[in-house]
């Protein structure tokens, strides 16, 4: 393993007391909920919480992280999105126990974004392959040099091809295979094109595969399709409250673009809704046969396949357990079951929105962490933003503009929420 010395600095010009803030005017701010019994903490970073929450950096300056997972002993693995420093996967430990990482260790020659640890064993994903490394007492890899290759050969069409994991607790992996398309149009993204039915790119993409933990060379076969018409799914948890996987749905594009006549920009913007999914083996989510409309409450058929805006679709298809405005892309899901946080959070969910790009010319949208409580494992209540204040600036008209955009999230042995970020390269730790 490559050791690699690490300087860590604040974000944020001095230290910030920070007290309860407003985030804006979003109803759905949990700033506004805060605690009797609460007083102001320190905060190093420029990041809005709720009140008796504080935000530190607890890494920065490590390229294009992307999901992450912490062993018991504390060591914080991250992926990176590309090889930096001709290291994959960073591994940062704090030693000293000051809140920040110390010791910075990398190996791994491959880029991409799931990471996952189960039973002393870590699991990570290039765009096509799923590796697994030994981890010792002290949580440190014993064949970093040499993976296990559990799957290989998935599709990488560059659209969409990362594959985020998870495992549950019957030794299976779960493996997101995005479809590399807007709309399974016969020629992606082009205006007047129609939808093809059946949608060919559904055999290998556009759903969730699943695959055993503890089996090497796995690929695709005919038991391996696990739930299908999700058109892309980066943030991924299993729920063990009720034992089932959650997704977090990409929406689809470009509904203005491709239909002026049909759909305002202002619509645009807005729909469709960025979705979240139970799971089920068998399930179809209904993509690209039809987008669900947050604000009707409906699956709406989709305009390639003869659709108007109004015309509902695909009855077979599951409905979402809750929607989100469009283009915010999730791109991370956790259940937290920590102990640190107070007690509404305890199993409920937590999702990174990575940002929009796709709300012009309407402001662009996203780039926080928002909470969802959760009751018998579900939705029990409305999301509302928990962590604000990445982008940097109140109004981001480019995705670029945006400083920080959340991309991961991991719980450490104490219950503290880490947050990566792959526009500023950081970690950052956020505790009670």
């Amino acid at each position: 393993m490559k050791n690699i010395n690490l300087k860590i600095s604040s974000l944020a010009v001095g230290l910030l007391l920070f007290s309860a803030t407003s985030c804006n005017d979003n109803p759905k701010n949990a700033n506004a909920e805060a605690s009797e019994d609460s007083t102001a903490v320190k905060n190093d970073t420029q990041l809005k919480l709720p009140e008796g929450f504080s935000a530190s950096v607890f890494a920065e300056d490590l390229g294009e992280p992307r999901h992450m997972a912490l062993t018991e002993s504390g060591n914080l693995f991250v992926k990176l999105n590309a090889v930096n420093d001709g290291n994959g996967i960073i591994m940062l430990s704090d030693t000293d126990d000051d809140g920040k990482a110390d010791d910075k260790q990398g190996f791994a020659d491959y880029g991409g974004t799931g990471m996952a640890i189960k039973d002393n064993k870590l699991y990570a994903s290039s765009n096509t392959t799923v590796f697994r490394y030994n981890l010792n007492a002290q949580g440190m890899p014993e064949n970093m040099d040499q993976p296990d290759t559990i799957i290989s050969g998935l599709i990488d069409r560059r659209q969409h091809n990362s594959k985020s994991i998870v495992l549950d607790n019957s030794g299976n992996i779960y493996v997101n295979i995005g479809a590399y398309s807007n709309a399974c149009q016969e020629q992606d993204r082009t205006k007047g094109s129609p939808g093809q039915r059946p949608c060919p790119i559904l055999d290998s993409a556009g759903g969730i595969w699943r695959f055993r933990a503890d089996k090497l060379k796995q690929t695709y076969d005919g038991n391996s399709r696990f739930a299908t018409g999700l058109r892309n799914v980066v943030g991924l948890d299993w729920n063990a409250k009720n034992n089932q996987l959650f997704v977090m749905q990409h929406g689809r594009d470009q509904l203005h673009g491709m239909f002026p006549d049909m759909y305002t920009e202002e619509q645009s913007a807005e729909l469709p809704a960025e979705t979240m999914y139970a799971l089920n083996e068998g399930d179809d989510a209904g993509w690209p046969y039809i987008y669900y409309d947050q604000n009707k409450n409906k699956k709406i058929l989709a305009p390639e396949y003869g659709g108007d805006g109004e015309k509902t679709g695909a009855p077979e298809a599951i409905d979402p357990v809750m929607a989100f405005p469009g283009h915010m892309a999730p791109n991370a899901l956790l259940f937290y079951t920590g102990e640190m946080f107070p007690a509404k959070y305890k199993n409920g969910a937590f999702i990174a929105f990575h940002g929009s790009w796709n709300r012009a010319p309407e402001p662009q949208k996203g780039f926080f962490v928002v909470f969802v409580p959760f009751e018998n494992g579900k939705p029990s209540g409305d999301w509302e933003i928990f962590a604000d204040g990445f982008a940097g600036t109140e109004t981001v008209e480019s995705p670029g503009d945006a400083e920080h955009r959340p991309t991961g999230l991991a719980q450490g042995p104490d219950g503290a929420l880490y947050v990566s970020d792959d526009a500023g390269g950081t970690i950052f730790k956020i505790t009670y």
